[in-house]
């Protein structure tokens, strides 16, 4: 089986190159970067493209920023490569992200359960989901979610995962880790690794490269419309599975 890594690294966040480095040397398979899009260098004709808001039900309530109109197109860019090098599968990572010691028995469990159309989130939060266990090796476990988990900072993804992550995706309109949780939309069933064997330190390397700053009035709708829209997310999810 082919599986390649690809640590998706911006190229001006120069505080992340040596946490980039040990990745590609402490990966269980080859592993290549993939040089993230830049927000900075977006421009509006590009963004048009592919941003179109309130696209899929229930309604994203928040406009996306540059950021993650980048981000996604990052990842969009790991997936397009996963075809392109007619690879078994691929394992997409972030720059920020550290392996803990369990990740090896993690990436055994998740490579064990690979299939067509199989996606598998390596969480970097425990305790957050919760499903039927697929495959039990000591400590860790293969989970079908009951509701998928946010965050994107590492996946093990098929190639035809890749193709309808693709078909899917020409198109979208809010951040990529919450419509990978929208089966309904990708006609995809992510698992997850528990525990996932990683952990995010952008803390340790200069913070976000995503984020910015907010004025008052947005930090207050978000606090009231996350949890409605993350709610109507949940009810979704219960009736897809």
């Amino acid at each position: 089986m082919e599986i390649r890594a690809f640590i998706v690294h911006l190229d001006r966040a120069v505080e992340r190159q040596p946490q980039v480095d040990k990745l590609m040397t402490t990966l269980p398979v080859p592993a290549e970067i993939i040089e993230a899009v830049d927000g900075n260098e977006l421009t509006k004709a590009e963004i048009d493209l592919f941003y179109r808001r309130h696209l899929h039900q229930p309604h994203y309530p928040f406009q996306m920023s540059v950021g993650e109109i980048a981000c996604f197109l990052s990842h969009r860019k790991a997936w397009a490569e996963i075809v392109k090098q007619d690879l078994d599968a691929g394992f997409v990572i972030e720059d920020d992200v550290d392996l803990e010691p369990s990740f090896a028995t993690a990436f055994a469990a998740a490579s064990a359960c690979l299939a067509p159309g199989a996606f598998i989130r390596f969480p970097f939060r425990t305790g957050k989901e919760h499903g039927d266990s697929l495959l039990i090796n000591g400590e860790t476990s293969v989970i079908q979610p009951r509701r998928v988990g946010l965050g994107m900072v590492a996946q093990l993804i098929s190639r035809d995962a890749a193709i309808r992550l693709l078909q899917a995706t020409a198109h979208f309109d809010r951040p990529v880790d919450t419509l990978v949780q929208m089966g309904w939309v990708t006609q995809l069933s992510p698992l997850a690794v528990l525990p996932g064997g990683v952990s995010e330190i952008s803390s340790q390397l200069g913070g976000s490269t995503i984020k910015g700053r907010k004025t008052l009035t947005e930090k207050l709708a978000k606090e009231v419309l996350r949890p409605l829209y993350r709610a109507r997310i949940a009810m979704r999810s219960t009736r897809f599975i």
